[in-house]
């Protein structure tokens, strides 16, 4: 079975979105993640490779919450491997 991607728009309240992005992080299929406003405008965007964890994560989680801390609604567009 060959892997394919798919994609998900996830709608949240600004102040969830950390949470929600740690979420999605631990599922492990996640492949890119992007936050955008009410308006459809990316205000973050990060791949997540193996590579990515723990601590490497701590900064880009950082910035998220400084941005979105003044948004009060955001999408969050998620990427994912299906498959094997």
């Amino acid at each position: 079975m060959k892997k394919k991607t798919t994609t998900e728009n996830i709608k949240i309240k600004g102040s969830n979105v950390i949470d929600k992005v740690k979420e999605l992080i631990k599922e492990g299929n996640v492949r890119h993640i992007a936050i955008k406003d009410k308006d459809g405008h990316v205000i973050a965007q990060f791949p997540l490779t193996i590579g990515v964890i723990g601590t490497a994560l701590a900064p880009i989680l950082a910035g998220i919450g400084a941005i979105v801390a003044l948004i009060t609604e955001c999408t969050i567009t998620v990427e994912r491997i299906t498959g094997k």
